[in-house]
């Protein structure tokens, strides 16, 4: 399980590294693709494997599934840890998630999610966390 929040830098090559705690779960070659609310997503092989299961489980005929395979598969990328424990980052991957400096790394389960500092820092306000924790009853869960 992931967990945990690391700051750092990418470089003029469009490297970061990735945590240690993080490579020691993900190995040397994992898979970051396009995530939800402007971040990247990071699993590791196994939970890519089960996360395209899902996707390919998804019906052809309806417009929102080939919407959410095409997002998700179409931006994904193998990618591998260098001696430094970095991770070359495409710039697609970089593009969209608006990282240009500073990265934000996020634990949160079965993923690593990757943000700009800038997109970290006015979503990670929780604010409203009341409210939201009110709506996870509906999701079944109770706190």
């Amino acid at each position: 399980m992931f967990m945990g929040e690391y700051n750092h830098t990418i470089d003029a090559k469009g490297r970061v590294i990735v945590p240690s705690k993080f490579r020691d779960s993900l190995g040397d070659e994992f898979v970051v693709t396009k995530g939800l609310d402007g971040c990247l997503f990071v699993f590791d092989n196994k939970e890519w494997a089960a996360f395209e299961e899902k996707l390919r489980s998804l019906p052809i005929t309806n417009k929102d599934a080939r919407a959410i395979v095409r997002f998700f598969l179409a931006g994904a990328a193998s990618v591998e840890v260098d001696k430094q424990g970095r991770i070359l980052l495409p710039a697609s991957l970089r593009d969209f998630a608006g990282l240009t400096k500073d990265a934000v790394l996020i634990g949160v389960g079965s993923r690593i999610e990757i943000w700009s500092r800038e997109s970290w820092e006015s979503v990670a306000s929780f604010d409203d966390m009341d409210t939201v924790a009110g709506h996870m009853a509906d999701l079944g869960l109770n706190i």
